[in-house]
């Protein structure tokens, strides 16, 4: 019984798909969603500081967009919360503060496109989470370029 769904997004396409199988999750047992978006300070920080602030709007904008995506594909209602920090840090914290049944995400975000395996941040949710995770893959399929997805739990 899932009570509480927790979506990590930060609106790639990887985490498109984790949306989907999670909104898809919550409307399965009538559950709340919220969808958090961590706007990564360490990009921030490692970035010039004449920079800084520009790249900091541009995360937020991102950030906005990506939860604005899960609100609108979403049949009910949707918190939504944008944290800066570490972002497998800051989403676990954030399930244990909504008393979350289990959080869901993409295994490879905007800076593991090249991953084969789960992403960083996904592979340090899934060893840290308080609460099950749900991870979505994209795979490519040959030929049609168009993308297959695997759930797993």
């Amino acid at each position: 019984m899932f009570d509480t769904v927790v979506v990590a997004t930060d609106g790639s396409d990887s985490v498109k798909r984790a949306v989907d199988v999670a909104l898809d999750l919550a409307a399965r047992f009538d559950a709340e969603v919220h969808a958090l978006s961590v706007i990564d300070a360490s990009e921030v920080d490692a970035s010039p500081q004449q920079l800084r602030d520009e790249l900091r709007t541009a995360l937020e904008t991102t950030a906005d967009a990506a939860l604005a995506t899960v609100a609108e594909r979403a049949d009910g209602d949707v918190t939504t919360a944008t944290r800066e920090g570490r972002p497998a840090v800051e989403i676990c914290e954030y399930a244990r503060e909504v008393d979350a049944d289990v959080v869901a995400t993409g295994t490879r975000g905007r800076h593991g496109e090249n991953r084969l395996l789960l992403g960083s941040v996904a592979e340090r949710i899934v060893r840290t989470s308080p609460v099950p995770v749900l991870t979505v893959r994209q795979l490519e399929t040959a030929g049609d370029g168009e993308d297959a997805v695997a759930a797993d739990a």
